[in-house]
């Protein structure tokens, strides 16, 4: 504000505000005065607990984080539907939810974020996910990862947000999770747990235009890591569906999420079987850099100036933060409680949301982090099993 200030003085309007009368004077100066003292800003942030059949709508004010509203979702009360996915439209107006515990099939739910009320729904495939919609084609593209089904290849459900009505769904690999849009909205990318692969789709085409195996090491049946991480994702029901993955070869790295580059044709993987980050070179469709993380990364974001990485460590409740340039570790931060899941980045790479599941009944937890010390600041308990969260927006105080 001082050098704000300083600016003021020097420039060629206070000749003019010298000039004008006392009563004038006051007013303008306390026109340009006023906006300067708010430079605080307001963020706020959506987050589903899939245990509550809940999503909290969270503001924070740079020194503390608040729960503003908890909405209830779903549309049986007796039955817990388990919010999954959740985004925001890159307009925000809307945001989209994912209720993955549908039976026989989960759903997508539309809301406005005027009043948080529903506006129209459609049903999408076994355990819907991770979305986002394309800024280029307008559709949201929403990954089927068919936790409860069997072990075969999956889809990406391709829907028109206007309409609500799901377009097509294209086949990519066994158990897709992580998704996100290429910056420029032509491309989506996800990752298929179980068959250990990237995939990209074409957002005009409609189609999987390449894959890539992240792994030439395939594990057989007994050698395969535990499932712990995987049954936290959903403790309300049992892994008997999942009996049939015995059978089968399973990926060593058990891709977990993948988010492409901002300003760079690279995409950053979370290999969550194998502790590790995979660089993919998107113009060479190879991978071009792995290095080790802590155990069980999960999620993982990239602060909008594309300057550092931010993951989860899920087995050890914990966030991690990488410079990009040089993939140097910069901060490791304990998480408030057990379980870390998902990330939201503000806008202006400040600040990293960073949801924390909780253990049995406890509730979970959204824990803030400063990207410019590398230090959690403040943090507000949610609805139980607290996982996908979206950022919406900012505001000044």
């Amino acid at each position: 504000m001082k050098k704000q200030i300083e600016i003021l003085l020097k420039s060629k309007y206070l000749k003019f505000i010298i000039g004008l009368g006392i009563i004038k004077k006051i007013i303008i100066i306390l026109l340009i005065i006023f906006p300067l003292m708010s430079s605080g800003q307001n963020y706020y942030v959506y987050v589903a607990s899939e245990s509550d059949d809940t999503v909290s709508l969270l503001k924070f004010d740079e020194n503390q984080i608040k729960e503003v509203e908890r909405i209830v979702v779903g549309t049986y009360p007796t039955e817990i539907e388990g919010p999954h996915g959740i985004t925001v439209d890159p307009n925000g107006k809307y945001w989209y939810l994912s209720l993955a515990h549908g039976n026989p099939f989960g759903k997508l739910v539309k809301y406005s974020t005027e009043n948080n009320e529903v506006v129209d729904e459609t049903t999408l495939g076994l355990f819907p996910a991770s979305m986002q919609v394309s800024t280029t084609t307008g559709f949201l593209y929403c990954v089927n990862f068919n936790l409860h089904g069997s072990m075969k290849p999956s889809s990406v459900s391709v829907v028109d947000p206007v309409t609500m009505t799901e377009i097509t769904k294209i086949t990519t690999g066994s158990m897709p999770h992580g998704s996100r849009m290429s910056p420029d909205g032509l491309f989506q990318y996800s990752v298929a747990m179980m068959s250990g692969e990237l995939f990209e789709v074409d957002a005009l085409g409609l189609e999987v235009s390449r894959t890539l195996d992240l792994e030439n090491k395939m594990m057989k049946k007994g050698e395969m890591k535990s499932m712990d991480d995987m049954k936290s994702m959903d403790d309300m029901k049992s892994m008997d569906d999942m009996k049939s993955m015995d059978d089968m070869k399973h990926s060593m790295v058990k891709p977990t999420w993948v988010i492409p580059h901002p300003k760079q044709n690279l995409a950053y993987i979370a290999g969550n079987g194998s502790d590790e980050v995979i660089e993919v070179d998107l113009d060479n469709w190879e991978v071009s850099d792995r290095f080790k993380t802590g155990k069980g990364p999960y999620n993982l974001e990239i602060s909008p100036d594309g300057k550092l990485l931010i993951g989860t460590i899920k087995s050890e409740g914990k966030t991690a933060i990488w410079n990009l340039e040089d993939k140097k570790l910069l901060g490791e931060i304990k998480n408030s409680t057990s379980v870390s899941h998902g990330i939201a980045i503000s806008s202006d790479s400040k600040y990293a949301f960073i949801s924390v599941e909780g253990i049995g009944g406890e509730p979970g937890i959204v824990d803030v982090i400063s990207l410019a010390d590398y230090k959690l600041i403040s943090s507000v308990e949610v609805g139980k099993q607290a996982g996908g969260i979206a950022f919406w927006k900012q505001d000044n105080l």
